[in-house]
């Protein structure tokens, strides 16, 4: 992984080339008082202050230029990133000295994901200065939590089965001292009935886990912190078609989350005692998959119908939520690459967020906007209950109705929670299928960094 902290340090004075942040609406003002020379470059490059838009404002002394670039006066936290991936290796700082929240952006435009390349090119390694000495051990953190599920995203499913998932979440428990649980074979068959079922078709490598790490004082809070771990999903005996399956290696971007989401609580030592569960399998075909028209009685008692074994990420999200409740949390998050729909619906930036409570939705919402990690809620209808109503069993896994589809899955997740407890459900892409500043094409955190601060509002450390 990145040295993510090699590249954000306090301000002491270093040489350090200095950018200037440029709105279109103060282009005017900032441009008449330059020198000729530096005059003569901005209009060389067209440069107007727009966003986006970068030039390199030359000095008398020829080692010592500067940077412009064009953003809103308070730069966002991806103004700086499309600057990082342009410019030179050495020291940087903002003529103004604040950084904010830009300087994530400017540390995730270094990821890299090389792991399969015979070669790849050394990323030049810019360091950006702050007067902000304070912020740089969480922004470092928010950092490596992000390209923790990248890397776990964009790891092809070979090589990121559930024994890869639990290994993984053994290297985030030792880091911080937490317990790490595995329940599989029959205790998981016996425990978890649903998980087994879903993951009981794969190879041996890749058999099907319930894993759990457990953080905190026992007298915190109980948080629950639970991630959809189907390493890959073949769409089961409901087959996808190849071009619905190229990307199934991503169906385990609400483990990374949650194992993300975790280790950003751990480090952060907020009071809470932390319970994290990943339900992980692998949705393939063989002679002992699960069928459509199987009824398999879950770990909380209910029996459920399969009418879709492509719908089987709320399968093992409903075993982890009933475990999770037995232990009464204050609350639980859950993230998951759950719904089609949700995608349709809110396209790929935006997660859908589904929650029980008003008060927990708002805090979410307004953290989102705080730390540009935008999700959107919607409802919980219960009028669509009926959707999932089985003639021969307590619920259906999914509707024939091919509407309302993200809406249906979170109702089902519903049947669960146990009553009184805060939920929410995050239906998350967990992929960028385009390049952004900051943002490769690939794996990506999204809704992370609103359910963080979230936390660390309810639960701020000592």
């Amino acid at each position: 992984m990145t040295d993510f902290a090699s590249l954000l340090r306090a301000d002491t004075g270093q040489d350090a080339h200095a950018i200037m942040i440029v709105s279109a609406e103060g282009f005017d003002e900032w441009f008449k008082p330059l020198p000729e020379r530096a005059r003569a470059a901005v209009r060389a490059a067209q440069f107007g202050g727009k966003p986006g838009e970068m030039v390199i404002i030359p000095a008398a002394d020829a080692s010592d230029w500067a940077i412009a670039v064009g953003a809103a006066e308070n730069p966002g936290i991806w103004d700086l990133a499309g600057v990082a991936a342009r410019v030179p290796e050495g020291h940087y700082r903002l003529a103004d000295g604040g950084v904010g929240q830009a300087a994530l952006g400017w540390l995730l435009a270094h990821y890299r994901f090389d792991r399969y390349l015979s070669s790849s090119e050394p990323v030049p390694q810019r360091v950006l200065l702050t007067y902000e000495p304070a912020s740089v051990p969480e922004t470092v953190r928010l950092a490596e939590a992000t390209a923790l599920v990248r890397d776990l995203v964009n790891t092809p499913a070979a090589d990121m089965g559930p024994a890869a998932l639990e290994a993984a979440a053994e290297v985030v428990a030792g880091a911080h001292d937490a317990t790490i649980t595995v329940t599989k074979g029959h205790a998981l068959e016996t425990g978890y009935p649903l998980i087994h079922a879903v993951g009981r078709a794969a190879d041996k490598r890749h058999a099907p886990r319930l894993i759990e790490i457990i953080w905190g004082r026992p007298e915190n809070p109980r948080v629950a912190i639970i991630g959809k771990g189907i390493s890959f999903d073949s769409g089961g005996l409901n087959i996808k078609p190849g071009s619905s399956m190229r990307l199934m290696k991503k169906d385990m971007g609400g483990a990374a989350h949650a194992l993300a989401l975790a280790s950003l609580v751990m480090a952060a030592r907020l009071p809470v005692r932390l319970h994290m569960l990943i339900a992980a399998a692998e949705n393939a075909i063989s002679g002992d998959a699960f069928r459509p028209g199987d009824i398999i009685r879950s770990r909380k008692g209910l029996t459920v119908e399969i009418d879709n074994t492509d719908a089987e990420g709320r399968l093992v999200l409903a075993d982890a939520i009933a475990k999770a409740g037995e232990d009464i949390p204050v609350m639980i998050i859950d993230f998951a690459t759950l719904t089609g729909a949700a995608r349709v619906a809110l396209g790929p930036d935006l997660p859908a967020m589904f929650c029980n409570d008003h008060g927990l939705a708002r805090d979410l919402s307004e953290a989102s906007v705080n730390v540009h990690d935008p999700v959107w809620r919607l409802p919980l209808w219960s009028g669509y209950d009926e959707m999932l109503k089985s003639e021969v069993a307590d619920i259906a896994n999914s509707s024939d109705s091919g509407m309302a589809g993200a809406i249906t899955g979170a109702l089902f997740l519903r049947k669960f929670v146990p009553e009184g407890v805060d939920w929410v459900h995050f239906d998350t892409f967990a992929w960028r299928s385009a390049a952004k500043p900051g943002r490769p094409k690939g794996g990506d955190a999204l809704g992370l960094r609103a359910a963080y601060e979230t936390l660390k509002k309810r639960y701020p450390a000592a």
